[in-house]
């Protein structure tokens, strides 16, 4: 049966009289049957496919035909801004069923939530963050608010599955359900992802229920978009590119740090281009103010980072161009899809190199998609912090948890699979996080004094974050930055660059870490700490591939690319081979053995064979330098030797690092090393460096 006919008939009314559609689009029409009987499913189509309604114009069916009442769907996002976004849309299409939908986060004010409280919506749209602070609340009756929940719909699930925060959104669910005493219908949206299956798997969250994922091919998908590379040697080179292409359209520039965003938003002002500017680090008012004039205007340009990656929407929009490599093809996708969504344009993306290395890793990165690769999105393994958050989460939730049998609060959830789980509960009360008395357990001393503060929303938060300082211009928020920027020591007077403009500071209060500044016009300075890893195996093999003469397919080089493309294959001769992996030792008498493997690899390489690989040096994703001292019979011997090991070592954890695992202080060292180190290797690719035959040479 089309899937149309099996809509509420009020929904299929509105569908060809308020929207003025005439028929439903593929995945939409597939998707009406699996999700009406109540199967769990997930939807897959590139951005703009038509996921929300594929997935709401079901939900809104079931809900008319076995009379929910109440908050009976949770809509998760992992933005608030992608939340604020889809309200409207959702409430409206929920108001053609006199039903409504209201959005809970950490942006909306007390008022509103007692409101929602009080008179519950049918949709609820909030964040996993947000959900679990209702169950722990005293202010909040999470029984009665959720307990008419039937089904829970996870927008962008693919940027939850491939994190902490996924770890996070399944444990709470599961214990949602335990308080439910029922499964909720689970439905996911994404775009193209490399292993749907196992996706589907990680949203039913260890449930062995019926669920199918749901991709039809939209028509169109077979359209070549317009990809061009263009190689500009500098971000000052960059803003004048873009200044002088594409006059008179609306352009998104993607980049992969605020820093560039801050650095590039102020050159194309100086430039005479509109401008605004959306990253994290500015306020949530800035970034909406700056999201809406940019979806309103014209000949602009809005220059962001991933925060505008996922779905929230800009308008009508031209050009993406995107500065440098996104570090996944899944990125790429999401990017690429903002655009080509008016009948009669094509998507697009212009890539702006500002380094010879960059413009090859740009290449490496569309080999790979050209190839029609995708990342498979796979959870971080040995999720034993979140195991420890959640246990603590729970006894604030619960006020008591049971000294036995505490695990069945998250079946079927694989978090507490092995030892490692008592381990983690035996140190929370060994160590005072929790306390226990007559046979259970609750938070102790340690966790309040750890994690207390602000009703203990530290806890509630599963990514760490560095401490930062508000910015104000008088009372108007700007936004925040790191310490850092504020004590490194400056000639003259301390400047920052933040929403694209200057700020002269004018005073900082440490104790309330606030930073008063007002408008200047000297050159302002951009600076947050980010060490994103290297990048991975197959994108890495990417790049060796252009090297030794590939050219991804349906993308175009400008001909200052194609002259960095000559240069950096020279530069890189000696150091690839059609057949072979190259071990090369310089006129200094190093050794490089070019694995061109990515950095976890390398990592583990370098964990696996100190007596080959050169400890302590500065992983890179291309080569691992060898002991100098070596003659090439002893690298084959020690290669040898590494080829016949069962199992590799994990690579060695600073202990500094640990401070980047959130709840790390929640778990025993040994543990929270343990999970550092096992996210931190590819085992995989380091194998096949290894059985990849060798050629040995000298400069």
């Amino acid at each position: 049966m089309h899937g149309f006919a099996l809509l509420d008939p009020v929904v299929q009314h509105h569908v060809v009289n308020t929207l003025g559609w005439p028929r439903l689009r593929p995945l939409q029409s597939d998707a009406a049957g699996p999700i009406t009987a109540g199967e769990d499913a997930l939807l897959l189509a590139p951005t703009a496919g038509g996921k929300t309604e594929a997935a709401v114009f079901p939900l809104l069916t079931r809900m008319q035909a076995q009379r929910w009442d109440g908050v009976s769907v949770l809509y998760l996002c992992p933005l608030r801004a992608l939340l604020n976004n889809l309200q409207p849309r959702l409430d409206g299409y929920a108001s053609w069923l006199g039903r409504s939908a209201r959005t809970w986060h950490g942006d909306v004010k007390t008022s509103a939530r007692t409101r929602i409280q009080r008179e519950r919506p049918d949709i609820l749209l909030t964040t996993p963050e947000s959900l679990e602070s209702m169950l722990v609340s005293e202010r909040v009756d999470a029984a009665t608010l959720l307990g008419g929940v039937q089904a829970v719909v996870i927008d962008e699930v693919h940027a939850f599955a491939g994190d902490d925060r996924g770890w996070h959104l399944r444990a709470v669910l599961a214990r949602i359900e335990t308080l439910l005493g029922r499964r909720l219908q689970r439905v996911g949206m994404s775009a193209t992802v490399g292993n749907p299956d196992e996706l589907l798997g990680w949203l039913q969250g260890g449930h062995v229920t019926p669920g199918r994922v749901i991709a039809p091919e939209a028509p169109g998908a077979a359209v070549i978009p317009e990809i061009t590379v263009d190689s500009v040697g500098s971000i000052e080179n960059a803003a004048t590119v873009i200044a002088a292409l594409h006059t008179s359209e609306k352009r998104l520039v993607f980049v992969d740090s605020r820093r560039l965003a801050e650095e590039l938003a102020a050159h194309l002002r100086e430039r005479g281009v509109t401008t605004f500017v959306s990253h994290s680090s500015l306020s949530a008012a800035q970034r909406r103010e700056s999201e809406e004039a940019f979806a309103d205007a014209r000949d602009c340009v809005i220059v962001a980072t991933s925060t505008l990656e996922l779905g929230i929407d800009v308008g009508d929009l031209d050009r993406v161009i995107q500065i440098n490599a996104p570090r996944t093809v899944s990125s790429f996708l999401q990017r690429l899809g903002r655009t080509g969504r008016r009948p009669g344009t094509v998507r697009n993306c212009l890539f702006l190199g500002i380094s010879d290395d960059d413009v090859l890793a740009t290449l490496g990165m569309l080999a790979c998609w050209a190839d029609g690769w995708v990342e498979p999105v796979v959870a971080p393994p040995e999720p034993r912090h979140i195991a420890a958050q959640q246990l603590l989460a729970a006894a604030l939730q619960t006020r008591r948890l049971p000294l036995t049998g505490w695990q069945s609060g998250w079946d079927p959830l694989p978090l507490f699979d092995d030892d490692d789980g008592l381990a983690v509960f035996d140190y929370l009360l060994d160590q005072g996080f929790l306390e226990h008395d007559s046979g259970t357990a609750f938070i102790g001393p340690e966790a309040e004094k750890r994690f207390g503060r602000k009703h203990f929303m530290e806890l509630l938060a599963v990514f760490t974050a560095p401490p930062v300082f508000t910015v104000l211009a008088g009372r108007q928020e700007i936004g925040s930055v790191e310490t850092s920027i504020l004590t490194d020591e400056v000639a003259g007077p301390r400047t920052l660059l933040l929403a694209g403009r200057s700020w002269l500071v004018t005073y900082i209060d440490w104790q309330r870490r606030r930073v008063f500044v007002e408008a200047t016009t000297l050159s302002g300075r951009a600076k947050w700490m980010s060490l994103p890893d290297g990048a991975s195996f197959q994108i890495t093999r990417g790049v060796r591939e252009v090297l030794l003469g590939t050219e991804p397919a349906g993308v175009t080089l400008t001909r200052r690319a194609q002259a960095t493309l000559a240069t950096v294959r020279e530069e890189y001769s000696g150091r690839v081979d059609a057949e072979r992996l190259v071990v090369e030792r310089d006129d200094r008498g190093t050794w490089r053995w070019w694995t061109w493997a990515g950095a976890k690899a390398n990592r583990t390489l370098a964990a696996a064979a100190p007596g080959l690989i050169v400890p302590g040096q500065r992983i890179a994703t291309e080569f691992v330098r060898l002991h100098a001292d070596l003659a090439v019979a002893d690298i084959k011997d020690l290669l040898a030797e590494l080829s016949a090991v069962p199992s590799w070592p994990p690579p060695p954890v600073d202990a500094r690092a640990l401070n980047g695992l959130k709840f790390s202080a929640a778990l025993p060292p040994e543990l929270a090393a343990q999970t550092l180190a096992a996210r931190s290797t590819d085992t995989v690719g380091a194998a096949d460096s290894v059985e990849y035959p060798l050629v040995y040479r000298t400069s």
